[in-house]
């Protein structure tokens, strides 16, 4: 790939160059057709007519060779930290585990799944929602959608007094934004695109975070800026077929709190343990196993130079499954999307502009109904109620069965 964008460099040079010479050819000829007369002058008018056409061609040839470099740029991913392990996805290494799995067996009874617990407490409708809008939709109902807005304004609450600014953002994208963020908008099956608008629905409001300053310079003096984007998001789950087809776990439409921070590249993995440490804060309010994993190096995509998960166990699977995913992006998207920031000299004189640093993490989101309902629950089908949630149910200690 490098030896490619080498190649495609010197050949949009080299078109370049021919073009810039052939133009200047057409400029000098205009001052020669400008002083001839009659006949000579009808001839050099024909001659110009060709140049032009010339100049044309060679014009879209630069054009051609400028899109082609672009295109293998940004098909280059982000540079990895070191650190991070080497391999796919099931190569990740485990940081920590915090907490233990229920001992349902010794508690004498065997844990329902999520979705049954959810039908029994009229949480969760899949039926409906496929009837609605296809397979991979639900319906959240009564304590269902209290418990999702009450997760997600504590997760806004926590967020709010670490700095972050709420955001609610928009869900619709141009394909500038979601390029510049790191997605392929060409090759990526999961992304919905409105084709009539040539927009793109958003899978996180990291994508819109990040398009927020684009183009802009930063004044970062006083410390990194931080967004907390609510929003609704939308993954076509191309790549999944077969996969958790029951029930909340891999669906098309969720909500999620996503963390967004701007900072000097010196502050960025310093602001990516913050992000893990709130993340986990969140996973220990609401009182569940978990461990966290250093992402391998394979699965990390096209943005992340380094990206830790938090998993939460999930009693009927005998597993654990990803709740939150917070990535260090360093520069990358930064350089696509053209956000730098004003730098002062040793003498405290305007320095050079740079490019920032982007990192995100997920505070909230609807997966996490799936663990709550799953590690809560009691031998009835009720769910008892984390004690940090109960204050945004309106003090509901217990989600009762109908």
């Amino acid at each position: 790939m490098v030896d490619r964008i080498i190649a495609a460099d010197s050949s949009r040079r080299d078109a370049i160059t021919s073009f810039e010479n052939l133009r200047a050819e057409q400029k000098a000829f205009g001052k020669k057709v400008a002083a001839a007369q009659g006949e000579e002058k009808a001839a050099l008018l024909a001659e110009v007519k060709e140049l032009a056409a010339r100049v044309k061609a060679e014009q879209a040839t630069a054009d051609a060779a400028a899109q082609e470099l672009v295109s293998l740029q940004r098909s280059v991913p982000n540079l990895i930290q070191d650190g991070a392990p080497a391999g796919g996805e099931d190569d990740f290494s485990v940081i920590k585990t915090v907490g233990a799995p229920r001992d349902f067996a010794a508690e004498g009874f065997a844990p329902k799944d999520h979705l049954e617990l959810g039908e029994l407490l009229g949480a969760i409708d899949m039926e409906r929602g496929a009837k609605v809008s296809g397979s991979r939709f639900y319906f959240l109902k009564g304590v269902g959608a209290r418990l999702e807005i009450a997760l997600m304004n504590m997760a806004l609450d926590q967020a709010i007094s670490n700095g972050f600014i709420p955001m609610i953002t928009p869900t619709l994208v141009r394909p500038e934004t979601m390029q510049g963020t790191g997605f392929d908008v060409e090759h990526d099956d999961e992304i919905y695109r409105l084709e009539r608008d040539d927009l793109y629905l958003t899978g996180t409001s990291e994508v819109a975070l990040a398009g927020y300053h684009a183009d802009e310079i930063l004044d970062l003096s006083a410390g990194p800026s931080r967004y907390a984007g609510w929003s609704t998001c939308y993954r076509r789950e191309a790549g999944s077929a077969g996969k958790d087809t029951r029930g909340i776990i891999r669906v098309h439409q969720f909500n999620k709190l996503e963390m967004f921070i701007y900072c000097p590249i010196e502050d960025a993995a310093a602001e990516h343990q913050r992000l893990l440490a709130w993340e986990e804060e969140m996973l220990a309010k609401v009182e569940l196993p978990y461990r966290v994993i250093d992402t391998a190096a394979g699965d990390l995509g096209m943005s992340a130079a380094r990206k830790f998960d938090c998993e939460a166990w999930v009693p009927t699977q005998d597993d654990y499954r990803e709740l939150t995913s917070t990535s260090n992006c360093t520069t990358f998207q930064a350089r696509r999307l053209n956000i730098r920031e004003r730098t002062t000299d040793a003498d405290g004189k305007p320095g050079k502009n740079r490019s920032v640093a982007t990192l995100n993490g997920t505070l909230a989101t609807t997966r996490w109904i799936v663990a709550i309902l799953e590690h809560h629950q009691n031998p009835d089908g009720s769910v008892t109620v984390p004690a940090a949630l109960r204050p945004y149910l309106g003090g509901l200690e217990v989600l009762p069965v109908l």
